[in-house]
């Protein structure tokens, strides 16, 4: 519909306002509803818009090598836009069924690629080369909730949440086509690309390798036991079929990513502390393997063609988060996290160890309550397999520079 030109992106911009007033205005009297409100039954109701601008410039680098994923020596600078239209309906026995339309417009600095810690978290969105840039289906999926207790509190209108009230103690099930960090991973203090950190380090765990489509979505069952102290979630999803693929195998036999997480939250308003541990079983190659063939061939390893099915690999992740004041909205996060390294990097980004923390402060130290300021820093490493393999020449998909000794990377 659009070219990328300055021109075309005004334009998409006036028509993601206006379509998100002509659903305002058309879902009004449904979306005025107070949070304590049961939604009604049948009757598709608009849970937000929202439309994210992102201007980024890098400098120029010192480059004495370079590779075909490598950050530009000459600089860059990159605009990415995204546009999205969330809608759900309550349906009867604690049912409800949700569905979101996407789009992705631009691109990231140095074509997203030369970092494990990304810059730009909208450009998971971007989908592969060719992939189109029309509007997308990004999450339909049916959930139905089962209380398991009398108590109960209210749940405010959001994306991908109904307003009304919900039980404190129940079980969740959720089946169709998602985001696998909709569920897993969650930090209050960062967990948003678009009203926290931009960073991949700083939303999510890099060592996280979640099943995902390159646009970040799957298809999976995720079944969760809510309690008013601790929550234990488990989720399989479709893994695909080669790496940052858009295409998803089309059997959970043979390629599926599990994840188990226990959340501890012993007080409504106090600290938090979730353990989260995945394995992926999918068409991965071994670097160690990809090294060996590499070695006895003479060419630049591949590990992508040492793809073989039932491949497995392992992680974990530890994430928490401390509330200090005003209402919690000062606090500290942390995040330590791990995988095995020895099978590609193939879904999220291309990072085997991590740890970030960061410290957000509350407006109304200086009369804006609404206001958030925020730092937060990580340090990202490969395993030795994953740096052997780079340093041979071997490239993954966002992370090739040629024959380097490997440092770990640093960011703020």
């Amino acid at each position: 519909m659009f070219t990328n030109t300055r021109h075309s992106y005004v334009a998409a911009c006036v028509l993601a306002i206006t379509f998100a007033f002509l659903l305002a205005s058309a879902f009004a009297s449904i979306g005025s509803a107070r949070a304590d409100e049961a939604p009604p039954l049948f009757i598709p109701r608009w849970l937000g818009a929202q439309y994210t601008f992102i201007d980024q410039h890098q400098g120029t680098v010192r480059s004495p090598y370079a590779g075909a994923l490598s950050l530009r020596a000459q600089g860059d600078t990159a605009r990415s836009h995204t546009f999205g239209a969330y809608f759900g309906v309550a349906l009867p026995a604690h049912l409800a069924y949700y569905f979101d339309v996407e789009m992705f417009r631009g691109a990231g600095v140095s074509g997203a690629t030369g970092l494990g810690g990304l810059t730009n978290g909208d450009v998971i969105r971007a989908g592969v080369s060719g992939l189109g840039r029309g509007a997308y289906v990004a999450r339909r999926y049916l959930q139905w909730s089962l209380p398991l207790g009398g108590e109960s509190e209210s749940a405010e209108r959001g994306q991908d949440r109904l307003p009304g009230t919900q039980a404190t103690q129940r079980l969740e099930l959720k089946l169709g086509k998602m985001a696998v960090n909709d569920d897993f991973d969650h930090n209050r203090y960062a967990n948003s690309t678009r009203t926290q950190f931009m960073n991949w380090d700083l939303f999510n765990a890099t060592s996280w390798d979640f099943a995902a489509d390159t646009r970040g979505y799957t298809d999976g069952l995720m079944l969760s036991w809510v309690n008013p102290s601790w929550t234990l979630r488990y989720g399989v999803y479709r893994m695909p079929y080669e790496a940052n693929g858009q295409r998803l195998d089309s059997s959970l036999r043979h390629a599926r990513g599990e994840q188990w997480q226990l959340s501890l939250h012993p007080h409504p308003d106090g600290w938090v502390l979730r353990l989260l541990a995945f394995r992926n079983v999918a068409r991965m190659g071994r670097y160690h393997d990809a090294i060996a063939q590499a070695l006895a061939s003479g060419q630049a390893p591949d590990v992508h063609a040492d793809d073989r099915p039932g491949r497995r690999k392992f992680g974990w992740v530890l994430n928490g988060e401390l509330p200090l004041a005003d209402d919690g909205d000062t606090g500290l996060f942390a995040r330590v996290g791990r995988n095995d390294g020895r099978t590609e990097s193939f879904a999220f980004t291309e990072v085997d160890r991590t740890v970030s923390s960061g410290l957000q402060l509350s407006g109304g130290h200086w009369g804006r309550p609404t206001d958030r300021l925020a730092l937060g820093l990580a340090i990202n490493a490969l395993s030795r397999p994953h740096r052997a393999y780079l340093e041979l020449g071997g490239a993954g998909f966002v992370l090739g520079d040629g024959a380097l000794n490997y440092a770990h990377e640093e960011i703020a």
